[in-house]
């Protein structure tokens, strides 16, 4: 008898593992999108740290993540089983806040201070400008995570309580390893070509010049497109929290796909071009509306 209560329960939880695959799968593929952003706006976040102190900035970066990630799946569940109607709103706020970043990026990219490189920081003012940059880029992790759970958990939202949480708990790892993981190989690639540009093979060194002349290319082209990422996520979540929005983008993707030739390709740039469009209006038009308060108090 205890033999085949044994046999039942292994059965059981290999049956639970089987749809945890399945939706982890399913909701992976989902977030695919999401992740690109992620990793965009977390390469760009680590920008102007000192070399020696890149990977202790996405260390404690990560672990931010992963508290995000702790807090953000009992609430997404507590939320979904109770007042599921908060979740559209609380994911807007978290949209805005990406646009107002992103706005705010742009305009310190455009002053004088953004082409500052605070490489030559030194002792307190090194330690204060890597905490700004820690606390800005788990900030920013938290909306992204969000928007990670909320596709997922709407994945999994028909299944066993201990589905969706197995489900959210994978996904919640798997994506903060591979996002970070992959920001930590991206901003040591310069490192990687002083290594052999030092070797004693020619083969070593043109690769090692290679890498060093494409590290710097490449951390600029992440800072440009984490920025544009931000209005893209912040401005997607917008449209899609409004429906009216939402309707009348899907209308004119579907109108432009009738356009002879280039249709289809011009109906697939539509929707993220218009989301784009609207994050960045949503991210400026707050910042006016802060600077306007500011001037107001005086």
């Amino acid at each position: 008898m205890a033999g085949a209560s044994l046999l039942t329960l292994l059965d059981d939880i290999a049956s639970i593992l089987d749809d945890v695959a399945v939706m982890s799968k399913v909701a992976a593929k989902k977030t695919a999108g999401v992740l690109g952003d992620d990793l965009a706006v977390n390469a760009e976040q680590v920008s102007g740290v000192k070399a020696d102190r890149e990977l202790p900035v996405i260390w404690a970066v990560a672990k931010g993540s992963l508290l995000n990630k702790a807090i953000l799946v009992p609430l997404a569940l507590a939320i979904s089983a109770f007042i599921p109607w908060l979740i559209t709103p609380l994911l807007m706020l978290g949209g805005l806040f990406l646009c107002f970043e992103g706005a705010e990026k742009v305009l310190e990219m455009l002053s004088k201070e953004g082409h500052q490189l605070p490489r030559d920081l030194s002792g307190s003012d090194q330690h204060q400008y890597e905490q700004t940059k820690i606390k800005g880029a788990i900030r920013t992790d938290f909306i992204l995570s969000a928007e990670i759970i909320v596709l997922t958990l709407g994945v999994v939202a028909a299944s066993p309580f201990i589905t969706q949480l197995s489900t959210l708990a994978t996904i919640a790892l798997v994506m903060t390893i591979g996002v970070y993981g992959l920001v930590a190989v991206i901003v040591k690639i310069d490192d990687a070509g002083l290594y052999l540009s030092q070797r004693p093979s020619d083969v070593s060194q043109s690769l090692g010049r290679l890498l060093l002349a494409a590290a710097p290319r490449l951390m600029k082209s992440l800072s440009l497109v984490g920025t544009i990422a931000m209005f893209l996520v912040g401005g997607g979540i917008l449209t899609h929290g409004v429906h009216l929005i939402g309707e009348w983008i899907s209308e004119a993707a579907a109108e432009t796909a009738l356009v002879p030739a280039i249709g289809q390709v011009v109906s697939a740039l539509v929707p993220t071009l218009l989301n784009g469009l609207t994050g960045l209006l949503a991210g400026f038009g707050l910042v006016g509306l802060i600077h306007l308060g500011q001037k107001v108090r005086g």
